[in-house]
């Protein structure tokens, strides 16, 4: 038996993942630890997996929309200098293999050493440099092949400064002998140490110009107990009327809720459509006939029965309403948001994004009746979801931790 540790970090489509990728390495018979924030403990072990706490939480991410370039990257560093406390402790019981987020891999690259155990990174994000599109925390106007690549290498370096201190500290921590985070990530490529990307290949192709050992191997799951009814509030709303719209922005826009619940029911009701809030860390709220306000459910139970989905345009929530076959209206707030939100509207399945900022109930209603009211979206999210059902990525990364485990 394989003692696996995935360590993944952040919000909660950073780390619900890895829940579903957690199961599936479980019921293949390996000891399965998931490392993650005392906030996610329900769902880590709902999967059947053992958690291990760290440190740091992921409220900066909600926060993060309102600082400033300087403020932000103090934010971040205090936060990761945290992560590298708790990914010590989680440690400390021993791995025969790593799993490591993009978020945790920077430090996690440090305990592999320490421990002399393999790390596989098993990404969410197109981290790599690349000619095909610039970084992905970089906006999505591409600055020609050569300047994109010089731009993912740029912003490397900026992640780099980001783990300066932690990195320090954490290898000071396990007696490793000084290295800059850059000269260790430089180690890492050179030898071709593995990545699986968890996107599907339709969604972002691979780029020609990645080296071996980086894979996109399509999406890997949050884990949900099917047998588990909707809430009977939900389930009847789902079941009184036209399929609704889903509106919902995660762990983004905290504090803006009136204002966004405003902009949601004035849109829905001029659209003619019928809607279902997610509160989220917005705190979104409103009732009535047409509108049910819900916490959080899982959105393979739910997306399946709605018209279109209004997201933040996150990694999890653009792929869950892609595998639910529903087109988007994509409001992305920040990080990598205005990609994914850029490549629906490319793919079809999504009308043009709105930036947050941007964001109106006017804009919001004429996105919403084109979403629904023109077939060309909901046939391309349909075709997407067709082809993401004959992907695995989870079994990839899978067959990857057997090969190198033997």
């Amino acid at each position: 038996m394989t003692r696996i540790l995935i360590a993944a970090a952040g919000s909660y489509g950073d780390v619900a993942p890895y829940t579903g990728l957690g199961a599936r390495l479980r019921e293949a018979g390996h000891d399965v630890t998931l490392a993650t924030h005392d906030t996610f403990a329900p769902l880590v072990t709902a999967a059947g997996l053992r958690f291990r706490p760290l440190a740091a939480g992921p409220e900066h991410r909600g926060r993060a929309a309102g600082q400033g370039r300087g403020e932000l990257m103090r934010t971040a560093a205090d936060f990761v200098r945290n992560l590298g406390d708790g990914l010590a402790d989680a440690a400390q019981e021993g791995a025969d293999l790593l799993l490591l987020s993009a978020t945790t891999a920077p430090l996690g690259w440090q305990l592999a050493e320490a421990m002399g155990v393999p790390a596989v990174g098993a990404y969410l994000q197109p981290t790599h440099p690349t000619r095909d599109f610039p970084p992905v925390v970089g906006g999505t106007r591409s600055l020609g092949g050569l300047a994109n690549r010089a731009f993912g290498r740029l912003t490397l370096r900026m992640v780099d400064r980001i783990h300066a201190d932690a990195v320090r500290e954490l290898r000071a921590r396990l007696a490793l002998p000084a290295a800059k985070p850059g000269a260790v990530r430089d180690r890492q490529e050179r030898e071709e140490r593995p990545v699986l990307y968890g996107f599907s290949p339709a969604v972002v192709p691979r780029p020609a110009d990645w080296r071996p050992g980086l894979d996109v191997v399509g999406n890997w799951w949050p884990h949900v107990d099917h047998e588990r009814p909707l809430p009977p509030e939900l389930d009847a709303f789902l079941r009184a009327g036209p399929p609704p719209v889903f509106i919902g922005f995660g762990s983004m826009a905290a504090g803006e809720g009136e204002r966004l619940s405003d902009i949601a029911v004035t849109a829905l009701r001029a659209a003619g459509l019928r809607g279902v809030l997610q509160s989220g860390r917005a705190e979104l709220a409103a009732s009535g006939d047409d509108v049910l306000t819900i916490g959080e459910v899982p959105h393979a139970r739910l997306f399946p029965w709605v018209e279109a989905v209004v997201h933040h345009a996150g990694a999890g929530t653009t792929a869950a309403a892609l595998r639910a076959g529903v087109p988007a209206v994509p409001v992305p707030v920040m990080a990598d948001q205005p990609f994914w939100a850029a490549r629906l509207a490319a793919l079809g399945a999504a009308t043009g994004p709105i930036p947050f900022k941007e964001l109106t109930a006017p804009r919001l209603a004429d996105a919403l009746c084109r979403a629904v009211r023109e077939p060309g979206h909901a046939d391309a999210a349909a075709g997407l979801a067709r082809t993401m059902a004959a992907e695995d990525g989870a079994g990839q990364v899978l067959k990857a931790v057997e090969r190198i485990v033997g």
